[in-house]
């Protein structure tokens, strides 16, 4: 198959989730015999607009000179940019199969390849506007909900990553259930091959006597951080030797401080920034309990990456994560936004080695079986054929309608015609 991926992130840029998971899907893909071309954005001078990702083909478009008004007009450069890059490709490489779009923001360029070519798109929503702001407030919220409701309508298959999700899209955007396809994201098994605890890199955050509580991702609202800072002071008044580490950077970082502060724990909360490369690695071995209490998460790839690195995780009853872990089997669950839940489950990990051992070999087990690359690319892949085949049968289904119209005009007699339409007329006179 050729397939062309649109995505507005990918490595070395990553704003999300969403790099990672176009990254290791296009690498599965190729390995399993597939060519894969990836449109995205360019982001910084030194990235190069083509490249070869070990085998995947690896295009970046840029915004050029023009600086637009705001977010969204931004979002409708890029999807231009796009549009005239998959042209040039096409061109000269020939078309495409299929098209696999990762969410609204590129929803443009996916609707007009489409209907220029005649391709099926599959649509990945990684999360929705709606979930993530619990509602729709505001016309720019609005504009990105009707792009998404867009989105799903022209795509032939769109694939969520988990029945959470399905159930989301079906009741915000009356999708039929059987257009929906639950492909849950994976992990690469081998990012911690060969990376173990790293003292020296621990004592950057903790001393050695103390517990590292981690929370690893983008420092927004429905991350849930908040109430994670507000559980410190119980979990400090029976576990003293703990700290928190926050890794991440965003747009509540200074409200996040400030709250610590406020709690007199400043010194417990180490703020670490953005961790990229290996160090994402090696903050996930540094930690003793990785904690993701979020109010809003599709899936969670953070708890897998968590759970494959040997360490007990606590996560919030929501969305994608409840579905990952089960209670005390391969992780902690907490009442989403409930900061004494949370400090429950962590002090209990804290109090309990025996514990933590059986979570974290149940944890690993299932990463392995159930959330590895090989198996998430023949669930696309599977997906990817259904929709070419329902674009084949319209197709045919078009080109036996327009044979019917010709045979029909044909068989038609010009005179009969001209006779029944003097008639009429002269009925129409009379009356």
């Amino acid at each position: 198959m050729k397939i062309l991926m649109l995505a507005w992130e990918y490595p070395p840029r990553v704003v999300g989730g969403l790099a990672r998971v176009v990254y290791d899907l296009s690498h599965r893909l190729i390995k399993d015999g597939h060519e894969v071309t990836v449109v995205t954005y360019k982001d910084g001078q030194d990235i190069p607009e083509f490249e070869d990702d070990k085998g995947v083909k690896v295009y970046r478009i840029d915004n050029y000179m023009i600086n637009p008004n705001n977010f969204i007009e931004w979002i409708m450069q890029m999807n231009f940019n796009m549009i005239s890059k998959v042209n040039q490709i096409i061109a000269e490489q020939g078309n495409f199969d299929v098209i696999h779009a990762h969410d609204w923001l590129v929803a443009y360029a996916a609707k007009t390849i489409k209907n220029s070519y005649n391709l099926p798109i599959v649509a990945t929503i990684h999360a929705t506007e709606a979930g993530r702001n619990s509602g729709i407030h505001d016309e720019t919220q609005r504009y990105i909900n009707d792009t998404e409701w867009m989105l799903t309508y022209e795509a032939t298959e769109v694939i969520v990553n988990s029945n959470y999700m399905k159930n989301e899209l079906q009741r915000l955007f009356g999708l039929p259930y059987e257009k929906i396809n639950v492909v849950p994201n994976g992990v690469n098994l081998s990012t911690y091959n060969g990376i173990e605890r790293d003292y020296d890199f621990r004592r950057r955050f903790a001393m050695d006597n103390e517990k590292i509580i981690l929370f690893m991702g983008r420092l927004v609202y429905e991350k849930g951080i908040q109430y994670l800072i507000s559980a410190m002071p119980k979990i400090l008044n029976g576990y003293n030797d703990a700290k928190l580490v926050i890794a991440g950077k965003g747009g509540m970082l200074d409200e996040l401080r400030a709250q610590a502060n406020a709690l007199g724990i400043g010194q417990k909360v180490y703020f670490a920034g953005y961790q990229n490369g290996k160090d994402v690695a090696k903050m996930y071995k540094a930690a003793d309990i990785s904690v993701f209490p979020s109010t809003y998460e599709p899936f969670g790839i953070v708890a897998l990456e968590a759970m494959l690195a040997e360490r007990p995780i606590v996560v919030s009853d929501i969305g994608g994560l409840n579905e990952i872990v089960e209670h005390r089997v391969n992780g902690m669950k907490t009442y989403a936004g409930n900061a004494n839940s949370i400090a429950d489950s962590i002090l209990e990990l804290l109090y309990n080695p025996e514990l933590c051992e059986n979570i974290v070999r149940t944890a690993k087990n299932k990463v392995r079986n159930e959330y590895n690359w090989n198996k998430i690319a023949q669930d696309t892949h599977f997906t990817y054929q259904k929709a070419i085949c329902q674009t084949m049968a319209e197709k045919q289904r078009r080109q036996i309608e327009q044979e019917k119209n010709k045979k029909m005009q044909k068989t038609k007699n010009p005179e009969l015609e001209i006779k029944n339409l003097l008639g009429f007329k002269k009925r129409q006179a009379y009356a």
